[in-house]
């Protein structure tokens, strides 16, 4: 499987210091729902920014899991974007995000059921009809469980992404949130995804409170979420990785250093694995 390398989340508050300095990222992943106008600035940096890098398009208003129709309108203005920009891949989120045309704005967790993935699989399968391409999806993380679940969370993802041939964006910092949450071992997690599913992994900080742990997206990647990803390398080899900063922002030099600790990272997993 071919790798894009090291990216970063395409922020609007680095458009103009990515265009003048060229910094040392290999593609960005930008925020679908930031660029479906039409005409407007945002889509216009992101052309001039594509030209330069490799794009990936990550959505967060999909529902796959939710049970409103699928939005026709909002797939038509992404099969848009998609022909406009021609981004490597396409994500989104396993998860539901509203109900009764309500968007919560929020990466809902599923009850883990037989019932659920085919319905989530029968779903991302139209979904791809309509893309003509695969798509991603995310682990989120999460913080309460549904009683009526009949398998973990990873045996769900797994059987969605093989029931309806997608593939995954492992979210190492998630699997990292949710073991703590409910107790479960993460690399038992990782050890039990398919590999040849995996194309993407995400990176990211959270907030530790003690006997639970918030994926915030406001500060660095943790020692923890650090060595997890170590064993996620060794595990699923040169996967195409990005780091997602969403609040407390820093400069793009300082998210191109952090990136730096991840190709380190992953450089020695990929040494000792060989």
């Amino acid at each position: 499987m071919n790798t894009l390398g090291f990216g970063l989340g395409l922020r609007p508050v680095h458009y103009d210091a990515i265009r003048q300095e060229r910094p040392r990222v290999d593609w960005f992943e930008a925020i679908t729902e930031n660029y479906l106008v039409p005409g407007g600035a945002p889509l216009r940096h992101l052309e001039s920014i594509r030209r330069d890098y490799p794009v990936a398009l990550h959505g967060v208003s999909l529902s796959i899991g939710g049970t409103d129709p699928l939005d026709a309108d909002y797939l038509r203005d992404i099969s848009r974007l998609v022909s406009r920009v021609e981004p490597v891949w396409v994500s989104d989120h396993l998860c539901w995000t509203g109900v009764a045309g309500h968007n919560l704005h929020d990466l809902l967790p599923l009850p883990y059921t037989e019932e659920t993935l085919r319905h989530v699989a029968g779903r991302v399968s139209r979904v791809q009809d309509v893309l003509g391409r695969r798509i991603l999806l995310e682990n989120v993380s999460s913080y309460v469980e549904f009683t009526a679940s009949e398998m973990p969370e990873w045996e769900f993802l797994r059987g969605v992404a093989e029931a309806a041939d997608c593939e995954l964006l492992l979210d190492v910092n998630n699997v990292y949130v949710s073991s703590v949450n409910h107790g479960f071992d993460p690399r038992a997690y990782l050890d039990a995804l398919p590999r040849h599913r995996i194309r993407q992994i995400h990176l990211a900080g959270h907030e530790h409170n003690g006997n639970h742990v918030v994926d915030t997206h406001d500060a660095p990647v943790s020692a923890a979420v650090w060595e997890l990803y170590r064993h996620a390398v060794r595990r699923f080899g040169d996967v195409t990785t990005m780091i997602e900063r969403d609040d407390n922002i820093p400069g793009l030099a300082d998210l191109v250093a952090e990136l730096d600790i991840a190709r380190a990272i992953s450089r020695q997993a990929l040494q000792a694995a060989a």
